[in-house]
């Protein structure tokens, strides 16, 4: 059953739940927000209006992720490849999500690769590239 402390995150369920498969028991915690650090780096290597570059501790990545789920609800992620580095300390991940944007009901599917580094069997940092093209076309379009 899934935690009452993260209800309010169930939109990006499928991302959390391919993150947390991808790092499998190198990491410890259920949610993907239990896997991260409190003084996680969440570096993002895109330009999107209203998402910062740099989120700092769990605290503010929760925060970050509150205005995603308002605006975004995935369906599914997959197309999951793991790479893994450095006896395990860093783990590199390239997936896929499909969701929808909420105020347009615009079809939102993007291509990511992320970068985790491992420290004390929990996230310490994630460094994350995608498909900024896509991400603009669904943010940009009109509802249908």
């Amino acid at each position: 059953m899934p935690s009452p402390t993260y209800a309010a995150y169930k939109p990006a369920a499928p991302y959390f739940d391919l993150v947390r498969g991808a790092l499998g028991d190198l990491v410890d915690g259920q949610h993907f927000f239990d896997i991260v650090s409190d003084d996680i780096a969440y570096e993002v290597l895109y330009d999107i209006p209203g998402w910062p570059h740099v989120i700092e501790g769990r605290a503010g990545l929760m925060g970050a992720f509150r205005g995603y789920v308002d605006n975004i609800v995935l369906h599914s992620a997959d197309q999951l490849t793991v790479h893994k580095a450095d006896s395990g300390q860093v783990v590199i991940i390239e997936y896929q999500v499909h969701g929808t944007i909420v105020a347009t009901g615009v079809k939102y599917n993007n291509r990511f690769c992320s970068i985790i580094k491992i420290e004390n069997r929990k996230i310490t940092h994630w460094r994350d590239y995608m498909d900024s093209l896509a991400a603009w076309n669904a943010l940009s379009a009109r509802s249908h």
